[in-house]
């Protein structure tokens, strides 16, 4: 069964994100490191938390996997990946990990 990992990264009180450093550096580091573990990423940028509202969300990455042992493969290889996080943000992401049921 497919997994999924979800990193969010909610915007709070004097936190930054940069978006053109996530783009152009970290997301290819993930595929250097992770990528061979990957079957799909998406990543979306928040513009709005509903009608007229701001957004509470800087950006959600989910990437998936084909199975728990994939996730696994690819989080034992992301050591570099996580210790990028500073470069461009100093938000604490949360993550969720999923069984993907739809």
């Amino acid at each position: 069964m497919s997994v999924s990992l979800q990193v969010i990264y909610p915007i709070g009180t004097e936190t930054h994100f940069d978006f053109d450093y996530y783009v152009d550096t970290h997301l290819p580091l993930v595929g250097e490191h992770m990528g061979s573990h990957i079957e799909r990423t998406v990543v979306t940028k928040g513009i709005a938390g509903g009608p007229e509202a701001p957004a509470g969300h800087y950006a959600i990455a989910t990437i998936m996997f084909e199975d728990q042992d994939a996730m696994n493969d690819a989080m034992s290889k992301a050591g570099p990946v996580l210790a990028d996080l500073p470069n461009f943000t100093n938000v604490k992401p949360q993550m969720l990990i999923g069984e993907v049921i739809g």
